[in-house]
């Protein structure tokens, strides 16, 4: 395994960037609102006949987007990996995988030195982390100033015994990173590192993990599976990146303008597209 950090900083994204929504094209919108509100345990905020919207509280992290003609995503196709929602706590995640166990099934638990997770799959075949973090002062850093991520055996009866008895993901769950299957890691790098302006955190065997503020990642990529097309069909839509001013939001516009990367104006922020076809959606933290 081996960390690098970025050496200019002057084109990194600020300290506060964080993880906002994430969307999915389904085929199947009653099922999988069904599935994320029972099993994950999020809150559905909004339906309509072609669209779910849920979250914790009255923040939306995951929109649901009917597509019933979309095809499957095809098995070369890039996309989602996982999305990766963290708790605020070991109880919450033990009410998570009390959930899992009596509704559905575990795909995997891992010990990464900077956190616990409970992997599962998706209906529709979409991976889903459930998280919560280590402190983060406990979380092991390298000589270089980046953090080191490992994948150990996570010890699943004391995060069972930790459950407190919830049905929901708590107040203080959110979006902590994404994970993408990618066609190149050095495309990946070269779009999200040095234009967009995270920073690498931790590299292993055909992967990346890159973070603003020196969290231990916020998206995640890897050429595991050897993916080779665009994304299409159902699977990821678009995700969102939240940068805390404006400020932020302009440097980043001005960088894709530099190398000639399409921005699109949106309402709130900005539209761009990865080179695998991936939509980004980058707007400022509200203050509302």
């Amino acid at each position: 395994m081996t960390t690098q950090s970025k050496s200019d900083s002057s084109d990194s994204l600020p300290q506060e960037t964080r993880i906002g929504r994430t969307a999915l094209r389904v085929g199947d919108l009653e099922e999988m609102t069904r599935f994320y509100r029972d099993v994950v345990g999020l809150s559905v905020l909004r339906t309509s006949a072609t669209t779910s919207v849920l979250g914790v509280d009255d923040t939306p992290l995951l929109v649901l987007e009917g597509a019933e003609d979309a095809l499957e995503r095809h098995r070369s196709g890039a996309g989602l990996y996982h999305n990766a929602f963290r708790v605020p706590s070991r109880a919450a995640l033990g009410d998570a995988l009390g959930r899992i166990r009596e509704q559905w099934q575990l795909g995997g638990a891992s010990d990464h030195w900077v956190s616990e997770a409970l992997y599962l799959t998706d209906p529709e075949g979409n991976g889903i982390e459930i998280y919560r973090d280590y402190p983060r002062d406990e979380w092991p850093i390298s000589d270089d100033g980046s953090v080191r991520i490992s994948t150990e055996p996570l010890d699943l009866a004391s995060i069972e015994t930790a459950a407190g008895g919830g049905s929901r993901l708590p107040s203080g769950t959110d979006v902590g990173h994404v994970h993408l299957e990618v066609s190149s890691l050095d495309a990946f790098r070269d779009f999200y590192v040095d234009t967009l302006g995270f920073e690498v955190q931790t590299t292993v065997p055909a992967a990346s993990f890159v973070s603003a503020g020196g969290y231990h990642h916020h998206l995640g990529a890897n050429t595991w599976h050897h993916r080779t097309t665009p994304s299409d069909g159902r699977g990821l839509s678009w995700f969102e990146v939240v940068v805390p001013e404006p400020s932020a939001l302009d440097a980043v516009r001005e960088r894709f303008a530099a190398r000639e990367i399409p921005v699109t104006e949106t309402g709130d922020g900005i539209e761009i597209t990865d080179p695998d076809g991936i939509k980004v959606r980058l707007q400022v933290e509200s203050t509302a």
